[in-house]
């Protein structure tokens, strides 16, 4: 087996690559990643230059991993300014590093994409070396944000890896026939709360509809695009995201995308933009041309509890932060990344602060999870 790097993805056909990734995972898509590459979401000037490590047994693609050489620290949602200052007070550059993450996306997901029949140890142990060997030289660091388990389980026997935990919250479908069964296991204050506050956006003449990628038409994406910028105006910024990215997705993999509307007397003033998988539902991108009571809440979190019961979604992972999702029926979970540290200095450094770091998230998680509004699962989840 023969392993190497690659600058784009467009260095792979799209059936070879997603034959790496048979449950569609969206973030690792052929389509999702030529899609932030074309459009210029990531390359040149963004902070995020693509770098694709692969392992190939004669001329089949067997194994894979996604990374950017990074020059900031932005679209991470895994926090590490504070090691860039420890750097840079110190004299040392912690730029660039390299990240292995979904661009502003903090979604649970692989990060190792291996064809089913091949050592996964093996491939693993090639692609690690690959990537340190060709770049010990030019980062300080190499930073895996958001595995899931078999992608952890798998790395952290290749190496020296330090891991941090974070929180966020999640829904999980408990076999629910419709969104009343869902409420139902909320308590009674809980539960009214929940009601009230979506009768409060209908009492304001909002309706929705929830789209496939199939379905977004022209005037639907101007909308689209126009409230995910609006988000981010008012803040004073511009969105990571250009119109071009969405086009592009919508036009490859639309059975990967799902939008919800809120329209008033016709219009369309609000939106949520999400990816899917066979199983699990990723929350993205919100945006409203409009200030409305509620909307919000039901746009983001109820309307897609009730798809997800709908269509038969078990997992919906609506972004990062937010402990407003709890009241909403959102569960606590434990996420992962793990760090490769090429300062020894620094790396001890860092395992301390990451040491004392967990005994916060411990805590906060405990925090949370005396305030869902149901009965707390027995032990956490952790993805």
């Amino acid at each position: 087996m023969q392993s190497g790097l690659h600058p784009s993805i467009h260095a792979f056909q799209a059936s070879q690559w997603d034959a790496l990734n048979p449950s569609a995972y969206p973030g690792l898509l052929h389509g999702f990643l030529s899609a932030l590459e074309d459009s210029k979401s990531v390359g040149e000037g963004t902070g995020w230059t693509p770098l694709y490590a692969t392992v190939k047994d004669g001329d089949a693609l067997v194994g894979a991993m996604v990374c950017f050489l990074k020059s900031d620290s932005y679209g991470e949602y895994v926090f590490d300014w504070s090691w860039a200052d420890a750097y840079h007070r110190h004299g040392l550059n912690y730029y660039p590093k390299c990240v292995t993450a979904i661009p502003f996306t903090p979604a649970t997901g692989p990060r190792l994409l291996i064809q089913d029949g091949y050592d996964r140890g093996v491939v693993t142990e090639l692609l690690i070396k690959t990537l340190k060997s060709e770049l010990s030289d030019q980062v300080s660091s190499w930073h895996i944000l958001f595995p899931d388990e078999e992608t952890s389980r798998d790395l952290l026997t290749q190496g020296s890896w330090l891991k941090r935990h974070g929180v966020q919250f999640h829904w999980f479908n408990q076999g629910f026939e419709t969104f009343d069964d869902h409420l139902a296991t909320f308590n009674s204050k809980r539960r009214k709360e929940a009601r009230r506050e979506r009768r409060r956006v209908q009492e304001q003449g909002i309706e929705f509809e929830r789209l496939s990628g199939h379905a977004i038409d022209r005037e639907a994406l101007e909308t689209l695009f126009q409230c995910y910028q609006m988000t981010y105006r008012v803040r004073g910024s511009r969105g990571y995201l250009t119109r071009e990215f969405f086009e592009l997705a919508v036009a490859r993999i639309p059975d990967a995308i799902r939008v919800a509307f809120a329209l008033h007397q016709g219009k369309r003033i609000a939106m949520s933009f999400c990816l899917k998988d066979e199983t699990n539902l990723y929350g993205r991108y919100w945006g409203a041309l409009y200030d409305v009571d509620c909307l919000h809440f039901e746009t983001c979190f109820h309307q897609w509890i009730e798809d997800a019961i709908a269509t038969g979604i078990q997992r919906f992972d609506p972004g990062a932060q937010g402990e407003h999702k709890i009241a909403r029926g959102f569960r606590p979970v434990k996420t992962q990344s793990l760090h490769w540290i090429q300062h020894p200095e620094f790396e001890q450094a860092i395992q301390q602060f990451l040491t004392s770091e967990r005994q916060h998230i411990d805590r906060y998680f405990s925090a949370c999870d005396d305030h869902t509004p149901f009965k707390a699962l027995d032990g956490e989840i952790t993805l």
